[in-house]
């Protein structure tokens, strides 16, 4: 029995093993603003400005509790869900949870780095 073209989509590989430039380019993107971005931004808008205090509760919460480590904790581990929920997507073919997280981190991290230069260079 020949194969038909149309493979089902727990026989085709994933699109990060397809497209694998594709995958890296969207994570270092994200990557780049969010963690690297927003941490440092924020890093130096509360070590510089401190009479203002993070506006985000959960945020400001592991800062409280363990500093600065706290907050890149936080952020690796809602960066490691969102790379785990984009492989799965990858896996399952599905494009929206392949693209969105990548994507909405690195739109997210844009706006929070942004924000943090716009408050600095206000304070």
């Amino acid at each position: 029995m020949p194969r038909s073209r149309d493979r089902s989509r727990s026989r085709r590989r994933p699109t990060y093993r397809r497209r694998p430039r594709e995958f890296y380019t969207l994570w270092i993107a994200a990557t780049t603003t969010y963690g690297v971005g927003d941490i440092v931004s924020t890093i130096a808008f509360l070590t510089y400005v401190p009479a203002i205090e993070e506006a985000n509760p959960v945020v400001n919460a592991a800062i409280d509790a363990f500093g600065f480590a706290g907050l890149v904790a936080l952020k690796i581990a809602v960066y490691l869900v969102m790379v785990w929920i984009s492989v799965l997507g990858a896996r399952d073919g599905d494009a929206l949870l392949y693209y969105f997280p990548p994507l909405f981190l690195t739109v997210v991290g844009l706006a929070l780095t942004a924000n943090n230069i716009r408050l600095m260079w206000l304070a």
